[in-house]
């Protein structure tokens, strides 16, 4: 999962550790997510499906939890097919919820109404589709495959919002005759995936077979503990994955945190160690550059900053993470100092965790520590020995000063690029609690 605003690299990390796992599920978010994997040369882009679909023979799906389109889950599978995938291994939870018309044409006008104050979101309807859930009147997969009740349905959802949506009264999308029909069509070709995902998931784990959870967006994006209101609509923390997918919390063994060796944020909301990244020559602007720090859904250039470790803390606590990866290493190449947020100055008073109040996180004035850069590459590194000491003294009083290990770095977008600490499939041999003190008190 995200330990940041997202963005972080969590496709080509789940698609490394996918090699060696018997089913991926995705379990929170929609197509307002988007993952990009380099795999020997080749760049593949994934919204909806599982990072782990690129694997002949493994079975990806998509949890009860996620936000679906169909349209847009169809055309990534056509999308795939003509690449030579084999996407037979997809299954779609009956349980998720269904991403309408009406509610795209809300999210758009929602966001256009708040003007300054809007929060950014991608304008895919998933804040509305996940308002619709909550309000019990959330049309599911499984309903597809009825066209009397999709269609009960579509009109129940449909007439508590006809006054918001008068000023598209005549926009052939929400014809009903029409839309039903659509949904029926995507009903027919998505049948064959459709499936229950949480036995699924029971299955595989008391199989003794391994199941990777993957997140989208990331911890400060949760709709809970994120920014708020400058989050996404749902819970992007680990705790979902069992919600989401249909399992319980104690088959969650392993919590793998995925952060930049720097910090990124899409759309609006506080951002206490960002620089401005239209200045050539500067540092965000080199992080902007370097990094190719663009949205995969959006194309929105990201927001930039140094690597915050007070936030850090922060995620390790709501996350109960078991380790990091430190991803993007590579991008720091170059700077002849890097820096690191390890607290803030909160109205006079030094803090070192990241605050709750979105407010007072605007008021933050971050404190940074100081490190020598390196001038070497560390790009494509895959041992700790090949990189420079510098980098190697960098990662250590990260590590030390957010109080989690860091099990994995990652040294440029190809799954190859990639330094294995410690594998995440190997346990630890110490409690997570005891790793925290031993960290703390290095």
């Amino acid at each position: 999962m995200g330990a940041q605003w997202g963005d972080e690299g969590k496709g080509k990390v789940t698609d490394l550790l996918a090699e060696q796992a018997d089913l991926v599920i995705r379990f929170q978010g929609g197509n307002n997510a988007g993952h990009t994997i380099v795999r020997d040369g080749e760049e593949w882009k994934f919204h909806l499906i599982p990072s782990g679909i690129l694997y002949p023979g493994l079975t990806c799906a998509i949890g009860n939890g996620v936000a679906l389109d169909p349209r847009v889950l169809l055309e990534e599978i056509e999308n795939l097919k003509r690449r030579g995938i084999d996407v037979s291994g997809l299954k779609i939870s009956a349980n998720a919820h269904l991403i309408m018309p009406y509610h795209v044409l809300l999210d758009s006008a929602g966001e256009a109404r708040l003007g300054k104050l809007r929060i950014g979101t991608t304008k895919r309807g998933i804040g509305p589709c996940y308002a619709d859930k909550a309000a019990r009147l959330g049309i599911r997969v499984q309903d597809l495959l009825d066209p009397s009740i999709l269609r009960k349905k579509i009109m129940g959802a449909m007439e508590p919002k006809r006054h918001v949506l008068r000023a598209h009264a005549k926009d052939p999308v929400l014809d009903l005759h029409a839309m039903t029909e659509e949904y029926v069509t995507f009903g027919h070709r998505l049948e064959p995936h459709i499936s229950d995902t949480a036995m699924l998931c029971h299955e595989t784990l008391e199989g003794g077979g391994t199941v990777v959870f993957e997140g989208a967006q990331g911890t400060l994006l949760d709709i809970d503990h994120g920014t708020y209101p400058f989050v996404t609509s749902s819970n992007c923390v680990a705790g979902n994955a069992a919600a989401g997918s249909g399992v319980g919390p104690d088959l969650l063994h392993y919590i793998l945190g995925i952060t930049k060796a720097y910090t990124t944020r899409v759309g609006g909301g506080p951002f206490p160690s960002e620089l401005p990244i239209d200045v050539p020559g500067s540092i965000g602007h080199h992080l902007s550059t370097v990094g190719q720090e663009r949205g995969t859904v959006t194309g929105r250039a990201r927001r930039c900053g140094w690597l915050d470790a007070a936030l850090l803390k922060r995620s390790i606590v709501i996350n109960g993470i078991s380790g990091l990866c430190i991803t993007k290493l590579d991008v720091l190449d170059g700077l002849a100092e890097i820096e690191v947020c390890v607290g803030y100055e909160l109205r006079g008073e030094r803090i070192d965790i990241l605050p709750l109040d979105a407010d007072d996180i605007v008021a933050c004035m971050p404190i940074y520590e100081t490190f020598p850069g390196w001038q070497e590459s560390t790009f494509g590194a895959t041992r700790w020995d090949a990189l420079p000491q510098n980098a190697r003294r960098y990662l250590e009083r990260v590590e030390n000063l957010i109080g989690a290990p860091i099990d994995m770095v990652s040294t440029g977008p190809d799954r190859e690029h990639t330094i294995l600490l410690r594998h995440p499939y190997q346990p630890h041999a110490e409690s997570r609690s005891a790793r925290r003190q031993m960290a703390l008190s290095l």
